[in-house]
């Protein structure tokens, strides 16, 4: 803070900047030796005061930290302590303006005792500062009892009452090989609020999630594989002493999925990354991603896109941002439905948004009906178009691709026309964006289709080309760093949906086939055959063009008649009305979210730490590397009655040391804390003593 001679009031004194365009001009002097100070915002005169009238410097104090002075710069413009800024503001919190006001001596009386009489009735008597220290005291005492027994409450109006409290234990230094996994967990309790959330939905149980972090940050596949875990070392890290025998973990397993809270759970931890800022809200990714399923039991089937057909299991619809912060997902059966699913993203969370996010999704989305229905929610959008002609986008001219960027590693043109919908009901026509792209890199024309009035051509051909083929960095690596694909404690159930295409229309269908086949081979053999007549030119009995003919007719006559028994057929049909075909069963998501659950707080939680990390490291080809890294040491961990500290090793190369100190002084100064209220501490060293 520097004090600079400007001439923008009286011209007599210096003026200070206090911050939020505040500034104080002051006569006579710095500090102490100042007589007068004047309170300017953005130029504009708001007060002043007497600096040698102690009470009106109080107040001048405290309205001008009330208008958003910076505390440390007003304090050493007018000569007091930070300390004595913060008294002014408990006192007046705690007895008011007045309180600021006792002590005073009017100049009209000299007389102390008199003033004092004038002033007593109805005043505090002895020291504001100690009695405000004392009511501080008071009150962390009272909230410490009671956080003795934290009692959460459900949304329903449940309560779920907590005894063992993470982090309770306290220990002295304790080595373990997971202590980088406590990086995630301090992110999480700080940014999300993790530990309460689920200590208010599932009480004691909230220890099965702090397992599913170890195994998500870790890469432990499943809960069997948890034997191979060194149980104590393990748990100090989780706050749960150690982790028990495997029949137990189940155990916590399934009283968490007994509680049927998984939906509630969810949307209270997308509302608050929402609100928070802690995901984008300018455009959402939407992709489908099968998981697939191995057992005995008839299930309805996904559709596998690398092996290009339809296997037994179900869809995760996952939609991120464009940082790829997860923000949203579902569960579907079978084969799912991307439509429906982005149709009710749009709204799902319009409370919570200034404005629909632009949804991106990719071909499986594409339909003329499904792009009228966005536009008529008001929905916008960003796609691939299906079905484009190669031929036409082959035969634009190079100088039409105007606009020119490069997108990892790759060149790009783009040019932006138009396309026209009409409306099947009302014949309307519905104008869209087609975006024209042409990689120049690989030499390949592509189109896609926008709804959007806020984004560019280019900002829209970025979107296209943001989440698919080799830009994709969310679906394709999620599954690689964490056990996605993992449903713990596999429950069926009887599916709703027992409906399955009516085997006597494929039957019919794979006869029609096959006689279209055979006509069709009939057709050319007619188209060749020579018309034979006899010495009258009458047409010859029984020749090969009339057997042709007739076997034909024949053949078309049995295919009007399949079709029109094809027509009198319902499409689909239930297996219960059929003989030698067995119900479809339904796989239980319960367990499946609360996995991932905990699995896509790790992926957030990483992504977020590899952002503060960035500043601090240079090559950003090594900077995820780097972040496993650090989050791969072994390390100490320590336990008091007030804080958990954690030690990591130092990583070898000084300029990866530096980078892992800067990430631990950003966690520890985030002053996370246990809801008990231990406070959580990084630091970067070599074994204690």
């Amino acid at each position: 803070m520097q004090a600079k001679n400007l001439d923008k009031s009286t011209g007599q004194g210096q003026q200070v900047p206090l911050g939020k365009g505040l500034f104080i001009e002051l006569i006579g002097g710095m500090g102490k030796k100042a007589t007068k100070a004047l309170l300017y915002r953005q130029g504009v005169f708001i007060k002043d005061v007497d600096m040698l009238d102690r009470v009106a410097l109080r107040l001048f104090v405290v309205e001008a930290v009330d208008l958003g002075a910076r505390k440390s710069y007003l304090a050493k413009a007018v000569g007091i302590s930070r300390q004595s800024i913060d008294n002014h503001l408990e006192v007046r919190r705690v007895f008011g303006i007045a309180g600021l006001m006792g002590g005073y001596r009017s100049e009209e009386s000299k007389d102390v005792r008199k003033q004092r009489k004038i002033n007593k009735e109805g005043q505090f008597v002895g020291n504001k500062v100690r009695k405000v220290e004392e009511l501080r005291a008071r009150e962390r005492e009272e909230k410490e009892q009671q956080q003795a027994t934290i009692t959460f409450e459900y949304p329903e109006g449940k309560t779920a009452e907590v005894k063992e409290h993470p982090f309770a234990e306290e220990h002295n230094w304790e080595k373990s090989r997971y202590a980088g996994t406590l990086l995630y967990l301090i992110t999480l309790i700080y940014q999300w609020g993790w530990l309460r959330l689920i200590m208010s939905y599932f009480g004691d149980s909230y220890r099965i999630f702090m397992v599913f972090i170890l195994m998500a940050a870790d890469d432990i596949r499943s809960i069997e594989q948890l034997k191979h875990v060194h149980t104590r070392e393990a748990g100090v890290v989780l706050g749960i002493k150690r982790i028990p025998s495997k029949p137990v973990v189940w155990e916590w397993f399934y009283k968490a999925a007994e509680m049927q809270v998984s939906g509630s759970l969810l949307k209270s931890y997308f509302r608050r990354q929402i609100c928070c800022g802690l995901v984008g809200i300018g455009v959402w990714f939407t992709d489908g991603h099968l998981l697939p399923y191995t057992g005995k039991h008839r299930v309805h089937s996904a559709y596998n896109t690398q092996r290009r057909m339809p296997v037994p299991g179900r869809t995760g619809m996952v939609t991120c941002d464009g940082s790829g912060r997860i923000v949203d997902f579902e569960i579907q059966e079978g084969k799912g439905d991307l439509r429906a699913f982005v149709s009710d993203l749009g709204g799902k969370w319009l409370e919570d948004v200034p404005q629909k996010p632009v949804q991106v999704f990719d071909r499986e989305g594409s339909g003329n009906d499904f792009f009228i229905g966005l536009v008529g929610d008001g929905t916008p959008f960003v796609t691939w178009e299906k079905n484009a002609d190669a031929k036409k986008l082959e035969a634009i001219e190079d100088s039409r691709f105007t606009i020119e960027f490069e997108l990892n590693g790759k060149s790009y043109g783009a040019f932006e026309g138009e396309k026209v919908l009409e409306e099947d009901a009302t014949g309307r026509k519905i104008p869209l964006r087609r975006i024209y792209l042409w990689n120049k890199t690989s030499r390949r024309r592509t189109s896609g289709l926008a709804c959007s009035e806020t984004m560019t051509t280019e900002e829209c051909a970025r979107a296209i080309l943001s989440r698919w083929g080799a830009s994709e960095n969310t679906f394709k690596h999620l599954n690689d760093r964490h056990p996605w694909h993992y449903h713990p404690g596999f429950k069926l159930v009887e599916s709703e949906r027992q409906d399955i295409a009516n085997p006597q229309v494929k039957k019919i269908e794979t006869i029609i086939a096959g006689i279209k086949k055979g006509l069709s081979s009939l057709y050319r053999k007619l188209a060749k055959a020579k018309e034979v007549v006899n010495a009258d030119g009458a047409p010859r009995f029984n020749s090969a063009r009339e057997r042709l003919q007739q076997t034909i007719s024949e053949q078309e006559a049995q295919l009007a008649k399949l079709n029109e028994e094809k027509k009198e057929l319902a499409p689909r049909v239930n297996v219960a009305d059929l003989e030698d075909y067995k119900s479809f069963k339904r796989i239980d998501n319960e367990g499946k979210y609360l996995f991932d659950f905990a699995t896509i707080s790790v992926w957030n939680a990483r992504k977020q730490m590899v952002d503060w990390l960035c500043p601090h490291f240079t090559e950003k080809d090594e900077l995820v590397d780097l972040f496993y890294a650090i989050t791969n040491c072994h390390g100490w961990v320590k336990s008091t009655k007030t804080e958990i500290t954690v030690r990591l090793e130092p990583l070898p190369q000084p300029r990866h040391r530096l980078a892992q100190e800067q990430l631990c002084r950003k966690l520890t100064s985030l002053m996370a804390r246990t809801p008990k209220g231990k406070r959580f501490s990084v630091e970067v060293g070599d074994a204690p003593a």
